[in-house]
C-alpha cells in the first residue's frame, strides 16, 4: 500500500512555530500550533491595562486614606493644650506694640525718680494684699455659702462674696499694667516669663468665673462648676505669686 501525504500550507500569520521537516505534518499538528495571534495579544494587553488601572486606583485610595489620617492627626493636635504657644506668641510684635503704648508712661515714671525698691517690689506687694485679703476671704465666704447652716451668715456671705472677688478681678487687671510698667522701667522682657503666662491664664479664667453666676437660675449644676473653678483659680494665683517672687529675685 502506498501512503500519500499531502503537504499542509503554513502561513506566518497563522502560526508561531514551524515544525521540523523530519516530522510529518498532520491535522493534529496543525491544530496544536495554529494559535490565533490577534486574540491572544488582545487579551494579554487588556489584562495588563486592567491590572495597571487597578494598581493605580489602589495607590490613589491608599494615598487618600493617608492624607485623611494626617488631617485627623493634625485636628487632634489642635485640641491639645500647652502654655508653650503663649510663650511663642510673646516673641511676636505684640510685645513691641505694648512697649510702644506704655513708652510715654514709663518715661514719666522714670522722671519721678522713685526709689528702686518701690518700683521693683511695689507691684508684688500690692498684688499680694489683693490675693490674700480679697481673694482669700472671698473664697472663704464662698465655702460658707455652700456649707453653712446659719441663715444670717449665708446671707452675709452671699452679699460680700461677689463684691470681694469682683474687686480682686478689677485690681488684678489693673495690677497687670503695674507689673508691665515695673518690668519696662527695668528694661526687662514683659511677656516671656511663666509669671506672665500664668497671669494671663488666671485673668481669662476669672472672666469666665464672673459670668457663671448669671447662669445659675437656668443651670443649678453650674454652682458646683463655679466652686471647683474658683478653687482652681486661687491655686493658680498662688503659683503665679510664687513665680512672681522668683522673677523679682532674678534681677
Amino acid at each position: 500500500m502506498a501512503v500519500v501525504s499531502t503537504p499542509i500550507p503554513l502561513s506566518l500569520k497563522n502560526a508561531y512555530f514551524l515544525p521540523s521537516s523530519s516530522f510529518p505534518s498532520t491535522s493534529a499538528t496543525e491544530t496544536v500550533f495554529k494559535i490565533p495571534s490577534n486574540t491572544r495579544k488582545r487579551g494579554f494587553f487588556q489584562s495588563s491595562f486592567r491590572l495597571r488601572n487597578e494598581y493605580v486606583e489602589g495607590v490613589d485610595r491608599s494615598r487618600i486614606e493617608e492624607i485623611k489620617h494626617l488631617n485627623e492627626s493634625k485636628e487632634t493636635l489642635l485640641y491639645s493644650f500647652t502654655p508653650l504657644p503663649l510663650l511663642f506668641a510673646a516673641a511676636l510684635p505684640g510685645a513691641g506694640t505694648v512697649r510702644s503704648l506704655f513708652g510715654p508712661f514709663v518715661e514719666l515714671v522714670k522722671s519721678w525718680n522713685l526709689p528702686d525698691w518701690l518700683v521693683h517690689w511695689g507691684h508684688p506687694g500690692n498684688m499680694a494684699v489683693v490675693l490674700f485679703a480679697m481673694g482669700g476671704y472671698g473664697t472663704y465666704l464662698g465655702f460658707r455659702i455652700r456649707y453653712s447652716d446659719d441663715v444670717e451668715e449665708k446671707a452675709y456671705a452671699k452679699e460680700l462674696h461677689p463684691k470681694l472677688l469682683g474687686g480682686m478681678f478689677f485690681f488684678f487687671a489693673l495690677g497687670a499694667t503695674g507689673g508691665i510698667t515695673s518690668l519696662l522701667t527695668s528694661d526687662k522682657p514683659i511677656f516671656e516669663s511663666p509669671h506672665a503666662v500664668t497671669g494671663f491664664i488666671g485673668l481669662t479664667l476669672l472672666t469666665i468665673q464672673t459670668i457663671l453666676p448669671a447662669l445659675f437660675e437656668g443651670n443649678p449644676g453650674l454652682r458646683n462648676v463655679h466652686g471647683i473653678l474658683g478653687s482652681g483659680i486661687m491655686t493658680l494665683f498662688l503659683i503665679h505669686a510664687a513665680l512672681g517672687l522668683q522673677l523679682g529675685l532674678s534681677y
